[in-house]
């Protein structure tokens, strides 16, 4: 028997993935989970996970999800079991002038991260161009560039509570643009976008043929009786693909139990949809456990004990999420050389770092620092492809008083910074 070892190549990643990046849980994580192996307690204030935090999930959900293992072995419909299906068009049907909903335009995920990646590899070509916020969500420009195509920012304004620059968003579309992602509420930022926004959004896309993907996974969570407005209910004649999910809302994060909905003409985009249905089936269907959950999340009798655990419930004013908003924005801008515009919506705050204060040169140092120094784990603002190296995004599920400690910390640690 030969014994000698045998010479073995490199095996390379794709080069597919040369940009494909998501920070969220990059080298700064690693280095976190590595301190942790050590013994060493990190405050994770990078990822919207609820559970961690100590938030419940809604009794009624978790018991039918129990309840129905039994019957959830085999796989589903490659759109989603229909009572899940009929559920999500029950949602919609009760929001005011939310387009009608057809079964076959309803799709259940393993979150809403699996629709955005099925999406965009039915939607985009090489070299075609999507319009994407700056600062993003990361895995929406992630997966634009996966498949092939070129993720263009259009700047959303810190000075204008966020909103998205309409004239900086016209400005970047091209022959080749196809599509505008809208993140509302936004993540990172915290804000929820005005109807005439919205309907300058779809005025955009009504000039040019484009279509609209909405990110809504934070629809429901929002601050100081602002209201959430989708965007497909002031387009209705456009194409407009609408993801949510229980994630956030019901503190589902791990069930993985999200969905899509296509509203609007369909004619001209028969061919993108049969290539949508592909992309559903060739994943076979989501997670059955999980789509029960969205039965009962959507369409199921709420205990009290739901109503006790409602989000609305956590955002209003004393609610434990608004109270956190609360020590969070207002510690950050009692900071000397930091501001923070207060979110009206979503998980987190997005504070920017005054360079004639703070003069940073790496904004993924500056956090690989404060990880080392306080054990506080945070994402760097340009991660969120944000151009510049002067902000920083911080969850909001801890309690006050742990937030409060925490931002203490980060304080006296900035006020002593230099790079």
């Amino acid at each position: 028997m030969n014994s000698a070892k045998p010479l073995l190549g490199p095996v390379r990643q794709s080069s597919k993935l040369r940009n494909v990046l998501y920070e969220i849980r990059g080298p700064v994580a690693d280095r976190a989970a590595a301190l942790e192996r050590e013994g060493t307690e990190i405050l994770k204030l990078n990822i919207g996970n609820p559970q961690p935090f100590g938030f419940t999930a809604p009794p009624s959900i978790v018991e039918r999800m129990a309840r129905t293992l039994d019957v959830s072995h085999g796989y589903s419909d490659s759109h989603g079991l229909p009572e899940a299906v009929e559920a999500v068009i029950s949602r919609y049907a009760a929001v005011p002038d939310f387009p009608e909903l057809d079964r076959d335009r309803v799709f259940l995920g393993n979150g809403v991260s699996e629709l955005i990646t099925m999406t965009c590899q039915a939607l985009v070509d090489t070299g075609d161009e999507i319009l994407v916020p700056a600062p993003d969500y990361p895995l929406w420009t992630a997966m634009v560039t996966l498949a092939g195509g070129n993720a263009v920012h259009y700047r959303c304004d810190e000075s204008d509570n966020w909103n998205p620059d309409l004239a900086d968003m016209e400005a970047r579309i091209t022959d080749r643009t196809t599509a505008i992602v809208v993140i509302n509420p936004n993540n990172p930022t915290g804000a929820v976008y005005p109807p005439h926004l919205l309907r300058g959004i779809a005025d955009i896309a009504r000039r040019h043929s484009l279509t609209l993907l909405v990110d809504e996974i934070y629809d429901v969570i929002t601050y100081d009786g602002v209201t959430h407005t989708p965007l497909a209910t002031v387009a209705p004649d456009l194409l407009t693909l609408s993801y949510s999910g229980l994630s956030k809302s019901s503190r589902l994060a791990g069930y993985r139990a999200g969905w899509l909905v296509v509203t609007g003409p369909t004619d001209h985009a028969e061919d993108f949809l049969h290539g949508l249905n592909l992309m559903a089936s060739t994943r076979l269907c989501a997670n059955v456990p999980g789509q029960q959950a969205v039965v009962a999340a959507l369409g199921g009798a709420a205990s009290r004990e739901d109503a006790d655990l409602s989000i609305g419930g956590l955002t209003a004013p004393g609610g434990r999420l608004c109270r956190s908003r609360d020590v969070v924005a207002s510690s950050l801008n009692a900071m000397n050389g930091v501001s923070c515009v207060t979110p009206r919506g979503a998980l987190y705050a997005f504070p920017r770092l005054d360079p004639e204060v703070h003069q940073i040169r790496n904004d993924e140092q500056l956090v690989m620092d404060l990880l080392e120094r306080e054990h506080i784990l945070l994402v760097h603002g340009t991660g969120f492809n944000w151009p510049t190296p002067d902000h920083l995004r911080i969850v909001l599920l801890p309690e006050e008083k742990v937030l409060g400690t925490a931002m203490e910390r980060m304080g006296n640690f900035l006020a002593s910074y230099r790079q």
